[in-house]
């Protein structure tokens, strides 16, 4: 695998993908993953490990959570559903009365 230009050029994206599809393919992967796969994936894992929504959009480079929210929904449903079982824990036995 190549690792760029020699003369200190930035890569094109074709040059980022077709190193990326070199790795994936010598990783064993299927050779259809791209790098925005990875960060849906970097996404998936860490709401799916409790990160606050403020920490993911600032480890992606969203300047706000509303982007994050907007593009990544189905990778936060783990946050959302996380914060709605604390909030369930705090109102329930209110809403039981």
């Amino acid at each position: 695998m190549s690792a760029g230009h020699l003369d200190g050029r930035p890569l094109t994206d074709r040059h980022v993908r077709e190193q990326f599809r070199e790795m994936t393919g010598a990783a064993g992967l299927d050779a259809s993953w791209t790098p925005r796969e990875l960060r849906h994936s970097f996404v998936s894992i860490l709401s799916d490990h409790g990160v606050a929504i403020e920490t993911i959009a600032d480890l992606v480079g969203h300047a706000s959570t509303d982007v994050t929210e907007k593009v990544y929904r189905h990778q936060l449903r783990p946050v959302v559903h996380g914060g709605a079982e604390a909030m369930q824990e705090v109102f329930g036995p209110l809403l039981a009365v």
